[in-house]
């Protein structure tokens, strides 16, 4: 499967490993940003994706940054959808205790590319019943 990309930097985007699941975006930066502790911004990555129809990107953190600097994302996952055409914007948060400097060419998350179902939706007044029921937040224990 192919994607189209276009990259303002000129960086294309990567797979480190034959294995990786995700390649790697960097950050597009004027300016260094300084994110403090619980500070949260959107950095922008100067890539545009158009990504196939019936798939998702999924913009994931870094490991390295998120334990090593405490570097996540706002949202956990970030989705972009296969029509959406704007910049890829990724928003990062610092859970760490330090202030965290992002440079541009830096990189700042992963991006897995996945397959999406789209299923009907359809109103009903009961659901059918299964053992777990309603149990949910740690109802099986620790």
């Amino acid at each position: 499967m192919n994607m189209n990309i276009i990259s303002k930097s000129g960086r294309q985007p990567a797979y480190k490993t034959r294995g990786a699941s995700g390649f790697d975006i960097q950050a597009y930066l004027d300016e260094p940003i300084t994110l403090k502790p619980g500070e949260r911004r959107l950095v922008p990555t100067g890539l545009f994706f158009e990504v196939p129809e019936g798939y998702e990107a999924q913009v994931r953190a870094r490991s390295g940054l998120a334990i090593k600097n405490g570097i996540g994302l706002v949202n956990g996952i970030g989705t972009i959808d296969s029509d959406y055409r704007g910049e890829v914007k990724v928003p990062l948060i610092n859970f760490g205790d330090e202030d965290f400097t992002i440079r541009d060419g830096e990189r700042i998350a992963q991006v897995v590319i996945m397959k999406v179902e789209v299923v009907e939706l359809n109103l009903t007044d009961e659901l059918s019943d299964t053992e777990r029921g309603e149990g949910g937040f740690g109802h099986t224990g620790v």
